[in-house]
């Protein structure tokens, strides 16, 4: 019997399977917008023809706006009106603050009063305010200092005592005032809570709580406001031109009556009020900087 093996097993031959063929590379379209296109064409038509209006027109008469920009008659008028925005600025918040703490106070007299006075404040228009400051002496021939309801041991006469000038700022104070409070209490109130409970808790005292935690954070919230109405205040000051106070407005009109160069005059009373916005406008940018330290912006 002969002996015989299993037939040698065949190797299996495996194969690499095809090479895969590439992918067609992507072509990535940008989004088309036709109609931006056409705005942002037909917006830079207009700016062009708006400046070589500008440039070519003889009606505004730049020669004339160079003559009367920095004379001393408007110079004298620009600074009248700083006045003005700065006195009735630095008062106008001293009173709202004020007022504002009035209302977050829990007295509900003093929070009525103050409510009264920012409801009446803002209801009455600026420029029957100023008439009114200004006609005092009309109501009151003198104002005193004594005993509530007593004898007076000063008295001043109202004519001199409030002119012109002291009408002005203190109607604008006392307007700014009213929207000063609600801006300063809007930004107290964006202040939590729980930071005021950990100050009570830690025995600091309630006026250093105010300063020193409230107010920098409060700060915040109240200077874009706060300078918006600085900016309306400075050129609200324009109003007091019906008072005959010698501010920017009111000189321009002064000047345009006697020559009759009414559109180069009003220019010069624009571009003050630009150039002066815009550097209220830097300052604000860098008050509101230093107090957003340590906050994401």
């Amino acid at each position: 019997m002969s002996l015989t093996s299993d037939p040698p097993a065949t190797e299996s031959v495996v194969k690499d399977p095809p090479p895969t063929p590439p992918a067609p590379a992507l072509v990535v379209v940008p989004v088309r917008h036709p109609w931006r296109w056409a705005a942002v064409a037909a917006t830079a038509v207009l700016l062009a023809q708006f400046g070589h209006g500008l440039v070519t027109n003889p009606g505004w008469e730049w020669d004339v706006f160079a003559a009367f920009f920095t004379t001393e008659t408007i110079l004298q008028a620009v600074w009248v009106t700083l006045q003005l925005t700065f006195h009735g600025t630095a008062l106008g918040f001293a009173i709202g603050i004020v007022l504002a703490f009035m209302r977050l106070s829990a007295s509900p007299f003093l929070r009525s009063v103050a409510f009264a006075y920012i409801w009446a404040f803002r209801s009455i228009p600026l420029i029957v305010q100023l008439l009114f400051w200004f006609n005092l002496a009309y109501l009151y021939k003198e104002l005193s200092i004594g005993i509530p309801f007593g004898p007076s041991f000063v008295s001043f006469d109202t004519m001199g005592l409030v002119g012109e000038m002291g009408a002005a700022v203190l109607g604008l104070a006392l307007h700014q005032a009213a929207y000063a409070a609600e801006i300063v209490r809007g930004g107290v109130l964006a202040v939590d809570e729980g930071q005021l409970e950990a100050a009570a808790s830690l025995g600091i005292p309630r006026l250093r709580q105010v300063r020193r935690i409230v107010l920098p954070q409060a700060m915040r919230s109240i200077l874009p406001n706060a300078a918006n109405e600085i900016i309306s205040l400075f050129k609200g000051t324009s109003i007091v031109s019906v008072m005959a106070i010698g501010e920017l407005f009111y000189q321009v009109q002064v000047v345009y009556g006697r020559n009759g160069r009414v559109v180069p005059l009003l220019m010069v009373a624009t571009a003050w009020y630009v150039l002066l916005t815009t550097a209220l406008s830097v300052v604000q940018h860098y008050v509101e900087r230093h107090y957003a330290k340590g906050s994401v912006r």
